[in-house]
């Protein structure tokens, strides 16, 4: 699943949100990969972050929290 979100407050930006199955190598877990890109690229953002499946919920329940 993935999903490109518009950045707002920007022209062209956007924040793309999907899942990675082993990032890091044959042994590591999948993520929840949120990046950032201010030029509109989503396959290529500027910034990014990558949430363990494990730490999801939680996660998503400090953003709710911030709402």
């Amino acid at each position: 699943m993935s999903k490109t979100i518009a950045l707002s407050g920007t022209k062209k930006g956007v924040i793309s949100v999907t899942k990675i199955e082993k990032p890091y190598g044959e042994d590591s877990a999948s993520v929840a990969s949120v990046g950032i890109s201010l030029a509109g690229n989503a396959d290529a953002p500027e910034w990014k972050v990558h949430i363990p499946m494990d730490n999801l919920d939680e996660v998503i329940e400090a953003l709710k929290a911030l709402k």
